[in-house]
């Protein structure tokens, strides 16, 4: 894998993130030492899709889940209850 000093891929971003985007992975390291790796998203990260309803079916919500805990919030705002 090819490795690539700060500097330079500052110099040639536009580059690399092309071919980054083609498949292609490199390191950046700063005085030598590596820091991090770049390589291209997944296919499903690309879609940049939010899960919504992964959690459907495995939860239970209680038929009276908007009034729980009503006596003693309002208490509470009455000053009754600390």
């Amino acid at each position: 894998m090819q490795t690539i000093n700060i500097h330079e891929a500052k110099t040639h971003l536009s580059r690399l993130v092309e071919e980054v985007s083609q498949g292609k992975s490199f390191i950046i390291a700063k005085a030598g030492k590596p820091l991090v790796k770049v390589s291209p998203l997944s296919e499903e990260e690309q879609k940049g899709e939010q899960n919504l309803g992964f959690m459907k079916g495995e939860l239970l919500v209680p038929d009276d889940f908007d009034s729980m805990g009503e006596s003693e919030i309002i208490s509470l705002f009455d000053g009754k209850l600390s």
